[in-house]
């Protein structure tokens, strides 16, 4: 008997191709099918407050807040060096004043946010919006900063904008290890075997990509359409890589770093569940 459980991943290029094999059924995962929606990561972390789905990408901080209720899987993260948020502002505003001053966010459970209070010390002023909007509101003049990521780490210049902290590589300076900034979750109340089967899955669509990704390219561009073909090309190069495939004990280590110094910092709370699977 096949059970069906609620798939979501965001539209985001390195999403839809690491997906892409299981989604199109090139990948199968025994006794088990899959419900797909995909929706920006912001709007899933909210879901995940309310266990919309069995399966689900998450930004790194929101797991951080919710490890009573998702197990984290080792395959379909993403970890990597210089591929971290950027802070903008226009040109000629330094970041002197950006302890004491409004910055626009691509939603409070995001690494970006999280990364943002760590690099402050303490929760920033952040006011939420969806990603595609950062800059523009920094450019208009409404936000003095913003914090941008995917594919905006590539595109900033054309808003007029410039780079003054690249958050990623404060995390690496501060702490020798790759920057957490997305995974893949699994209820918990769902059967481990099941879990560890999706686990599984997951890194062997991520594989099938990186042998067939001319396959994947239709399936990306569909999510992708105002986004240029290098631009994607550049997201998934960024994002996808052997950590993608498993964590490994370098990712574990990172992910674990970030959760303690988030819970030092007060700005995710403490908790002792087990993080993945056994």
């Amino acid at each position: 008997m096949t059970t069906q459980l609620s798939l979501a991943y965001s539209t985001c290029p390195n999403d839809t191709f690491g997906f892409y094999g299981l989604a199109k059924g090139h990948v199968m995962c025994p006794d088990l099918s899959f419900q797909i929606s995909l929706a920006d990561v912001e709007t899933l972390n909210q879901a995940a407050r309310n266990r919309i789905y069995d399966i689900t990408k998450l930004s790194f901080a929101a797991m951080g807040n919710l490890r009573s209720t998702y197990w984290l899987l080792k395959s379909g993260a993403a970890l990597g060096r210089g591929c971290g948020p950027l802070i903008v502002a226009r040109p000629g505003c330094g970041i002197a004043s950006l302890s004491d001053s409004a910055i626009a966010v691509p939603g409070m459970d995001t690494t970006a946010c999280l990364l943002t209070g760590l690099y402050l010390g303490k929760p920033p002023k952040a006011f939420p919006m969806t990603f595609d909007r950062i800059m523009p509101e920094v450019s208009n003049g409404n936000f003095d900063y913003g914090v941008i990521i995917h594919e905006g780490r590539f595109t900033y210049p054309e808003y007029g904008l410039v780079s003054i902290l690249d958050l990623g590589l404060w995390w690496e300076h501060r702490t020798g290890l790759r920057v957490p900034l997305g995974c893949i979750a699994a209820a918990k109340n769902l059967d481990l075997n099941g879990v560890k089967k999706v686990e599984k899955a997951i890194s062997d669509s991520i594989a099938f990509a990186f042998a067939h990704p001319d396959q994947t390219v239709p399936y990306v561009r569909e999510h992708a359409q105002e986004m240029a073909p290098a631009v994607i090309q550049q997201h998934i190069d960024l994002y996808v890589n052997e950590f993608s495939l498993d964590i490994g004990t370098e990712g574990v280590r990172a992910v674990e770093t970030l959760f303690s110094m988030a819970q030092d910092s007060g700005l995710i709370p403490p908790d002792s569940s087990p993080l993945f699977p056994v």
